[in-house]
């Protein structure tokens, strides 16, 4: 437990000018004068837990969360530490917290598993003083295009040099190495190392053998076209029953994004070839405009420039009905209707797995009645609104940094590498990639529906054109369908969750027929509650937790 008088900081964190290397005293200084100011300029990646001459505390963390801080208070002090489970005297289970990681995969910050402590969440900073708490924002993204449009050709050319220089700094002077799923992003970060060093990168791949998973094809193009050493693991789901408890135990918390477990092979693989960094290519869809949850509320918002007149009195009463639902094209239709008239966010949750699953089914009365089924959208529109001059596409971005950056994909890379023993960097998320992002005309982004239409056509003759064409996968894990086939993984399944079926928070009957009767019939679908609910029992169990 890191007490109140210590000192914590971690990462890289830099200013425009200077680096920041100096100690306790040097951060002091730096924060003495307008901290919230300072903090503001202060880019890179960190986590800081300050203590002041006055006996005041300061903490902070990066704008993206690349690395985190956890905190309580207790008897009128202020603990701090890296971890969430760094707290001995703090470790009564929240319910609330279980309903969260049930909900999103993972538990958004500020709540941790533990009653009492809590997370920073990214780009905020937290004083501590005269026993009191304030939690403030440092840093909000602005999206300002310039007034005057830039040619395409200087955006591009402004574009790959800060793509180079990005890359440059996240390298540390070790083999030079990236992890290679052969995605727009991964593949250009490999092509870029080659750039920068004038030397090939080591590129690390992992496949699956199963049909409709695995993108090795992708990743041989992209090491051929940029002449990369070039490494490979297919993943087994022996792999999977001997690592799950292992994966599982390295989260401070529960953690439920099944790309973990790839993601230590291909860091296990590079760390035993004596490679310490890695880079990785996160975050180039969340500032560019590549996921397809994009286009498709464009379309959703294309139903509200309708007369408002002709869509309740007209459309709604047309498709609202019965008969409209089981009618396929007619169907198809109500369920647009459905969709655009819900508003943000809470359309993003209408195939949410425990909504649809329904959490009467899937709970028990008496863990319900200890959570507030309301409090996940709470919490997203909070999020949402944290950027109201935004238009629909730049808000679905910030939120993007904050759901799927923050609390998903880079506690996945970070803690799954570390596990294997490796060091990773984020070139896209660099302070230059995040300033081009913020300036680049929302057509850029999504030109009508085409996904970071200027990321591509920026690095067309760079990247292969089958690269630049393929739909995004990363490395999905075919957990469901390996499930339905090998004994040994459904053996721990099968016993994970029967175990939490006895903590009173899951409906046994409920995991009764997940295995009888659904998960033969849509593996992928049912899979997926399989493995959220083993990943919490395997969680629990492995922090000697009795009961939550």
């Amino acid at each position: 437990m890191t007490a109140v008088a210590d000192f914590l900081v971690s990462g890289s964190p830099h200013l425009a000018a200077n680096a920041v290397n100096g100690g306790q005293a040097h951060w002091r200084q730096l924060l003495a004068i307008d901290p919230l100011g300072k903090l503001a300029k202060l880019s890179g990646s960190f986590a800081l837990g300050l203590t002041m001459p006055d006996g005041s505390n300061w903490l902070a963390v990066d704008r993206f969360g690349i690395e985190t801080i956890c905190y309580c208070i207790v008897d009128g002090k202020l603990w701090f530490a890296a971890r969430a489970d760094a707290f001995a005297n703090q470790k009564e289970i929240d319910p609330q917290a279980i309903f969260d990681y049930l909900y999103f995969h993972c538990i958004p910050s500020p709540r941790t598993i533990y009653k009492g402590v809590y997370r920073l969440p990214p780009g905020h900073c937290a004083q501590f003083k005269n026993g009191q708490l304030t939690v403030k924002r440092f840093w909000q993204p602005d999206f300002a295009p310039p007034a005057i449009a830039e040619s395409f050709e200087g955006l591009k050319n402004d574009f790959k040099q800060r793509l180079q220089d990005s890359v440059a700094r996240q390298l540390d002077g070790t083999t030079p190495a990236c992890f290679l799923s052969g995605g727009t992003d991964s593949s250009t970060i490999a092509g870029m190392i080659r750039e920068v060093t004038g030397q090939a990168a080591h590129s690390y791949s992992i496949g699956f053998q199963a049909a409709g998973y695995d993108e090795m094809e992708y990743a041989r193009l992209a090491a051929k076209h940029f002449k990369t050493v070039h490494h490979e693991y297919y993943v087994t789901p022996d792999d999977l029953v001997r690592s799950i408890p292992a994966v599982a135990a390295a989260y401070d918390q529960p953690f439920g994004n099944s790309s973990a477990l790839p993601a230590y092979y291909c860091a296990k693989v590079a760390a035993k070839n004596g490679v310490t960094r890695m880079l990785a290519g996160d975050g180039g869809d969340e500032l560019f405009g590549g996921n397809s949850r994009y286009a498709k509320q464009k379309l959703f918002g294309w139903y509200q420039h309708l007369p408002a007149t002709f869509r309740r009195h007209l459309l709604e009463p047309a498709f609202d009905n019965q008969l409209a639902n089981r009618l396929p094209l007619i169907s198809k239709a109500s369920s647009y209707i459905e969709q655009a008239r819900t508003p943000m966010p809470e359309r993003l949750q209408m195939y949410n797995l425990l909504l649809r699953l329904g959490p009467e089914q899937v709970l028990t009365p008496d863990f319900l009645a200890q959570v507030d089924q309301a409090a996940p959208l709470r919490h997203q529109q909070q999020v949402w609104n944290q950027s109201p001059e935004a238009n629909d596409l730049n808000r679905s971005l910030a939120f993007d940094w904050r759901y799927t950056l923050a609390e998903s994909d880079l506690p996945k890379v970070r803690v799954s590498s570390a596990l294997a023993g490796m060091n990773v960097g984020y070139p896209l998320l660099d302070q230059a990639m995040l300033d081009f992002s913020l300036k680049l005309p929302d057509r850029h982004k999504l030109k009508g529906t085409q996904l970071r239409w200027f990321f591509k056509e920026a690095l067309r003759g760079f990247l292969p054109d089958q690269i630049l064409t393929k739909k995004k996968q990363g490395f999905g894990l075919p957990f469901g369908v390996w499930l339905m086939r090998h004994n040994g993984l459904m053996g721990l399944a099968r016993e994970s969750l029967g175990q939490l079926g006895g903590r009173n928070i899951v409906q046994p009957l409920f995991i009764k027929d997940l295995f009888e009767k659904h998960l033969s019939q849509h593996p992928g679908y049912y899979g997926e509650m399989v493995w959220i609910l083993m990943m919490l029992e395997q969680w629990l169990k492995n922090k000697n937790i009795s009961s939550a």
